[in-house]
């Protein structure tokens, strides 16, 4: 199978040294997990146990089995291929044939047990289904769990990953329908529902879904202008979906749904889209404020008929002004000589002048006699 690196936790090791090498280039024929390890390891000490009952204690004995256990479980680790176990179980069992000789025969059998039945036993965890191939042709899908593989002869050409998968995916300066260069940033959520279709029919099924995202997406922006991709992302994500969609249902992938994350224009457009708008919003608010002084000027239309052959009632409302603003603690109100002399105003306003001077004294104890009029109205006015 396909295995991907993890990064390891504390320190890294070299490249050479990398338990996923052989992985990165070529797909494996089993994969060797920790519970190989420890059966491989089984094997090789029960195997010391009986050569050392039935012929003694030997040091090269003992040294041999435990660095050959140890040697083999970091190269399985390493490469995962039968041709692995076959040659270097080989090796090794002719090495130890010409140390240990005629004691050889416990530990050789030992070493071919545990080269080819320790990666024999395969394990596939709880979202994963593996294709199974026999002499290179397709057997069957084996369930989550524990299964046994016949050594040499089957090869699990890779654990299928069930679960929904997100992948992201761009289009790099990609013109829209008005011709705008735009950089788009998506992700596309899919899984995988028929895992047989998927390895056998598709060589990388994984990269063939992002690439063939992102010819759906760089399609699609050529469709619509500029305006439709900022404002419609919901659509535009949807018909990218449909399309990918059908193209990998005949894989056994199903795309679930596709996100537009992200639309980049050029800086200058962007600047230029900025003025726009505001340039339309102050258009807007100059039409709003026209159309409220339109109102009220029909309003104050409308009033001038109640007040036009009613001179009492316009000089209420004059009066009901004045009162208003002086209740207002420090206003001012500057009112036409013409209007004082008309409602009378002028005594109002010498009286309030005269209280301001004879702040102890009560309005009603100024004498009657001193009233300002005329000029002497219009200062008092502007209180």
């Amino acid at each position: 199978m396909n295995q991907k690196s993890s990064p390891s936790r504390g320190f890294n090791l070299p490249g050479w040294l990398s338990p996923d090498l052989f992985a990165k280039t070529m797909r494996a024929d089993f994969r060797f997990a920790p519970h190989n390890v420890l059966l491989l390891i089984g094997i090789f000490i029960i195997g010391l146990l009986v050569h050392l009952g039935r012929y003694g204690f030997s040091v090269n004995a003992v040294a041999i089995t435990l660095g050959s256990a140890v040697a083999f479980a970091i190269l399985f680790r390493m490469h995962q291929v039968w041709e692995n176990a076959v040659i270097l179980g080989t090796i090794d069992g002719l090495a130890v044939f010409l140390m240990l000789r005629p004691e050889s025969d416990v530990l050789i059998i030992t070493i071919a047990l545990g080269v080819l039945f320790s990666p024999a036993i395969q394990i596939a965890y709880q979202w994963e289904k593996a294709v199974m191939l026999r002499f290179g042709k397709f057997t069957g899908l084996k369930k989550p769990g524990l299964f046994f593989m016949l050594p040499v002869i089957d090869k699990v050409a890779e654990f299928v990953d069930q679960r929904i998968r997100v992948s992201d995916f761009s289009a790099e300066t990609t013109l829209t329908g008005d011709t705008v260069p735009v950089n788009v940033d998506a992700i596309a959520f899919w899984m995988v529902w028929d895992a047989q279709k998927a390895v056998l029919e598709v060589e990388q099924f994984e990269q063939a879904v992002v690439l063939s995202a992102q010819t759906a997406l760089r399609n699609a922006i050529g469709r619509y202008d500029l305006a439709v991709l900022l404002s419609e992302r919901d659509r535009l994500g949807q018909e990218i979906q449909a399309v990918l969609d059908e193209k990998t249902s005949a894989w056994g992938i199903t795309t679930q749904a596709v996100e537009i994350r992200d639309i980049i224009i050029p800086k200058g457009l962007e600047d230029a889209m900025s003025r726009q708008a505001q340039a339309e919003r102050e258009r807007q608010s100059r039409i709003i404020l026209g159309t409220a002084e339109t109102e009220i000027a029909e309003k104050f239309a409308k009033a001038s008929e109640q007040y036009q052959n009613n001179p009492v009632a316009l000089h209420l409302r004059a009066m009901n002004m004045v009162y208003e603003g002086l209740r207002q603690k420090g206003s001012m109100i500057i009112v036409p000589s013409t209007a004082v002399e008309t409602m009378g105003l002028g005594a109002l306003g010498g009286l309030t002048a005269f209280d301001r001077e004879l702040p102890g004294k009560p309005a009603a104890e100024v004498e009657p006699d001193v009233t300002a009029t005329g000029d002497e109205g219009k200062d008092a006015a502007e209180v």
